[in-house]
């Protein structure tokens, strides 16, 4: 019996061992370890655990990361051309710039007439700012600086009357082109006379007297000469928006002062000077009643032809 009991005992003792085992092992699978395996240990272990069998990134022999010479001999595309925008049409008129083909600068400022000087050399083509008729032209340069006479001021130029019924005018002209007449139709970049300095521009460079007002009679010359300040709608027509237009600021000036205001600025005359020192000379000499030179008279010859 003795033997028995201790028989039982050492049965109760190896199933509770075995039993505390079972309960010590991680979950999983019966019988099959969670621990990583012994290679897991050091990454860079080979698969025989040494360190310097384990395979590298880089081929035995590379300098470079793979793919870094391709990538730098790639161009990157060219950037597109940039989409070039109208400006928007603020009119239904189209404007070109007064002077063509040549180099110009001029006044942005008011200089006592609203116009402007438009620098160009001579013979530089002035044309027409706009598609219209012509107004008046005057080919002959009658300015005088003893008189002054201010219809003559622009000495020869063309003013034509726009299809948006502003009147335009180039002064100073070397020449007018041939065949031009009122009346007669003309085209926005049409030639209409050669950039000179005639006029009171004579002791100038060569030049283009322009100037934006109204229709009248050629008695209201000063209307002609400048009423609108140009120099906004030539930056337009040179270099941003050909469609801007001075109607507007042009009739809106009409009404406010009337068709034909009066002159108030350089309006007269000068008053014939006196004339030059030769000519007054002259007509001093024509005041003075000539005397007639008297020429002694010789004596008688004796029949020998001596005295």
């Amino acid at each position: 019996m003795e033997i028995m009991r201790s028989g039982r005992l050492s049965a109760v003792v190896v199933g509770a061992v075995l039993l505390a085992g079972g309960c010590g092992q991680a979950t999983g699978v019966a019988g099959v370890s969670m621990r990583a395996p012994a290679m897991a240990a050091d990454p860079s272990a080979g698969p025989s655990g040494d360190p310097s069998a384990a395979p590298s990134g880089t081929p035995t022999g590379a300098t470079s990361t793979p793919g870094t010479e391709h990538q730098s001999g790639v161009q990157r595309p060219a950037a597109a051309d940039p989409v070039k925008v109208p400006p928007p049409k603020v009119s239904k008129y189209d404007y070109a710039f007064p002077v063509k083909g040549c180099k110009t600068n001029y006044q942005r400022k008011l200089l006592i007439i609203p116009k402007t000087t438009i620098w160009a050399a001579r013979g530089c083509s002035f044309v027409a700012p706009v598609d219209g008729v012509i107004d008046e032209v005057n080919i002959n340069n009658r300015w005088k600086p003893s008189t002054d006479v201010g219809s003559d001021r622009e000495g020869r130029f063309v003013s034509i009357i726009g299809e948006d019924g502003v009147r335009y005018l180039g002064g100073h002209l070397d020449s007018v082109t041939e065949g031009l007449a009122p009346g007669a139709k003309v085209k926005a970049g049409q030639e209409l006379g050669k950039v000179g300095n005639t006029g009171n521009a004579r002791d100038t460079a060569p030049n283009l007297y322009f100037a934006i007002s109204w229709k009248t009679g050629p008695a209201y010359w000063w209307v002609r000469r400048g009423m609108v300040e140009p120099w906004d709608y030539l930056d337009a027509w040179l270099k941003g928006n050909p469609t801007l237009s001075p109607k507007e600021e042009t009739f809106k000036l009409r009404r406010k002062l009337g068709e034909t205001p009066a002159c108030t600025t350089l309006c007269s005359s000068r008053s014939a000077s006196s004339p030059p020192q030769e000519e007054e000379k002259e007509k001093e000499r024509k005041k003075k009643p000539s005397t007639p030179t008297q020429t002694p008279t010789p004596p008688p010859l004796n029949d020998t032809g001596t005295l």
